[in-house]
């Protein structure tokens, strides 16, 4: 199971699902018994990669504190790990045993002192392709071959607990065979010759990162030469494999500019170093880590990399130099992560763009909104529900919040809660004291409503319209009704008119709040919340909500659920294209030809939003005729895609090559 990246999933035609991006938002919270609470202070990890061999050895010394009527302590750990021996500060043996999901049980030779540090040392080993079963289902998150190796912290490849929550030293001691280079975070050189188990020739890398986060990724690959660039006071090197090369310049360039603006809108980063890295994209899209922003492969050189990106880099702001108290406080760095990246949007290409891509952003909030955001602990941090709330409705919290403030004060608080708590957790409630103090407003009814409730407002608006004496214009009365008794907020009214249009700021305070606009011209249409400030319930949104929910269960390989979520979408607007190419492509993926074809041809007669889906139907109606044996028709189909002149994720370069060569079904379906 993957967790999908909302805002492209609903624009872009492929179901690329990719979200726990950069996360990932957690592992499933720990339970609240004696045996868990424990909290690890540092790690000394000394580790030896074998990509030819996918084999890890490392030994690992762990620092922590831990009840002291705990007579067991658990440590997550990837189950593909086998542990050789446990030792205690005397160098006593402990012994303890593993549960199904690899988790280790261990118990103390003498009991624990409240508040006292004690030091077990873990010395394990293992092969890690990345196909043996991992700490979570359907995930690949360590996997150590050629040419790139990777061991992500939710990967567990340490003994680790309180996932995002327990912040962490790291001092690590990583040998690989010549040639490759390791990434990790904090301060280090080239490698040091040295020597591998098997005697052959090896360089170490040593890292350490003394301040309180979250070190726990490694990456070791062929990478080029790196490029060095700067942005925002900070030295940015990438590296990227022999493959994926030519998209250097641009990913510098762009790296440099995100980290630029970050720095200008937060403040200051924790460290004045950033590596951006490959991944291979068999693991999740985006991961960072201090000093670390790392995507796959095949984004270096997509647009879509760049917010992918974006929502990377921004994480060293939030999730590393502050990180959430309790997974209940996850919305607060995820979504400000995600929200810097439309951030980020708005500023390169203008207020239009981040007005669509809210709509999408907007779907995911309101996607599984039965939860309240300061209960997502609640859920397993790596479903789709949490990664909705966390995420999507994080973001639009952030969102209505700056409406609310203004970017000066919105700004203010950011960098309030960045200082306050650097290096350390931030609960809901600790958010919601600096933004109060920052602003010197009252935001009670505002986290009520957003991060302590559920449901967004259906906006309805009623007006009449009269006409003043002595050619003063018109004065319309009326007022803005929504469905929800504690609501509370200011909504955007704009008035269309013959003449000037004219827009009004009304504090709507429960279901009915009267407003009065007074206009030269006659009053021809009056919106609410033209420009998306507000998370509220749309029809249109009601379509996105069950076109996403579909692609997640596609993701999840449901296939029939998917069916149904998508005809809901047909059944709230029959013309919509996405839902009928959505249709279309799981019928294509089950052989069922002749019903995806009529599919594609829907979402070509339907409302062509959004745009994509029309270059793409005929690109996929072109496969449908090559698979059976039509070829003549199949050309017609890619001559037409390539008229539309719509590129999007490389749709009429795809129909350039089918029309040199037939599309053929993959060997593997």
């Amino acid at each position: 199971m993957t967790s999908p990246w909302f805002g492209e999933n609903l624009r872009f035609p492929s179901l690329l699902m990719a979200g726990l991006l950069l996360l990932p938002a957690g592992l499933v919270a720990q339970s609240a018994n004696s045996a868990n609470r424990l909290a690890v202070q540092g790690y000394v990890i000394d580790a030896e990669l074998d990509p030819a061999a996918h084999h890890l050895s490392a030994t690992t010394t762990v620092t922590f504190t831990a009840p002291e009527s705990a007579d067991v302590v658990n440590f997550g750990f990837h189950p593909a790990l086998k542990l050789t021996k446990i030792t205690d500060d005397a160098g006593k043996l402990l012994t303890g045993d593993r549960s199904a999901d690899g988790a280790i049980r261990v118990a103390p030779v003498t009991p624990f002192v409240k508040g006292q540090p004690v030091h077990w040392t873990f010395v394990y080993q293992g092969t890690i392709t990345g196909n043996e079963d991992g700490p979570e289902e359907g995930l690949k998150l360590a996997a150590i071959g050629e040419p790139i190796s990777y061991l992500l912290y939710p990967g567990r490849w340490f003994p680790m607990t309180g996932y995002l929550t327990n912040r962490f030293t790291a001092e690590m001691h990583i040998r690989v065979p010549q040639g490759l280079r390791v990434l990790a975070s904090g301060a280090q050189g080239g490698g040091v010759p040295a020597t591998l188990a098997n005697g052959k020739p090896a360089d170490q890398f040593n890292f350490s990162w003394m301040k309180p986060g979250f070190p726990g990724t490694v990456i070791a690959g062929r990478f080029v030469a790196p490029l060095a660039v700067t942005g925002g006071g900070a030295n940015i090197h990438v590296y990227l494999t022999v493959t994926h090369q030519q998209s250097i310049g641009d990913l510098g360039d762009t790296a440099a500019k995100e980290f630029e603006f970050f720095t200008s809108t937060f403040g200051g980063a924790e460290s004045g170093r950033l590596n951006v890295v490959e991944l291979p994209d068999d693991t999740l899209p985006a991961v960072w880590a201090p000093e670390l922003a790392a995507i796959s492969g095949s984004r270096t050189g997509d647009k879509s990399g760049i917010r992918l990106l974006a929502n990377t880099i921004a994480h060293q702001w939030w999730g590393s130099e502050v990180s959430p108290q309790t997974l209940n406080d996850a919305w607060i760095t995820n979504g400000m992560a995600r929200y810097g990246e439309l951030m980020y949007l708005e500023e390169e290409n203008g207020k239009t763009a981040m007005k669509n891509a809210i709509q999408d952003v907007s779907a995911g909030a309101l996607a599984y909104d039965t939860t309240p955001l300061s209960s997502a602990g609640r859920l397993s941090a790596f479903s789709p529900q949490f990664q909705s709330m966390t995420l999507e409705k994080g973001s639009m919290v952030f969102h209505m919040l700056r409406w609310e403030l203004g970017d000066e004060l919105f700004k203010k608080v950011l960098q309030g809660a960045l200082s306050q708590y650097t290096d350390k957790g931030i609960r809901s409630t600790d958010f919601e004291k600096v933004a109060e103090g920052q602003s010197q407003q009252e935001l009670t009814p505002f986290f009520a409503q957003w991060v302590d409730g559920t449901g967004a407002p259906v906006f309805v608006n009623k007006y009449a319209v009269y006409r003043l004496g002595n050619n003063k214009g018109f004065r319309t009365i009326g007022e803005v009704q929504q469905d929800l008794d504690l609501f509370r907020m200011p909504v955007e009214l704009k008035v269309e008119t013959d003449g000037k249009t004219e827009m009004k700021r009304v504090d709507v305070v429960g279901s009915n709040s009267q407003f009065i606009v007074d206009t030269f011209g006659r009053p021809r249409r009056i919106s609410i919340d033209p420009d998306n400030w507000v998370l509220k319930s749309t029809p249109d949104l009601l379509v996105r909500v069950a076109i996403l929910k579909g692609q997640q269960l596609v993701a999840q390989g449901d296939l029939a659920g998917a069916l149904g979520e998508f005809q809901k979408a047909l059944d709230a607007n029959s013309q919509s294209s996405l839902a009928s190419y959505r249709i279309g492509e799981v019928l294509f993926n089950q052989r069922n030809y002749q019903a995806s074809a009529n599919a594609y041809r829907d979402a070509l007669r339907g409302d062509g939003d959004p745009r994509w889906t029309e270059v793409w139907s005929h690109i996929q109606l072109g496969k449908i005729f090559d698979v059976t044996g039509q070829r003549d028709r199949a050309v017609n189909e890619y001559r037409q895609a390539v008229q539309t002149n719509d590129n999007t994720q490389g749709a009429v370069n795809e129909a350039r090559q089918y029309l040199q060569k037939p599309y053929q079904k993959p060997e593997n379906e």
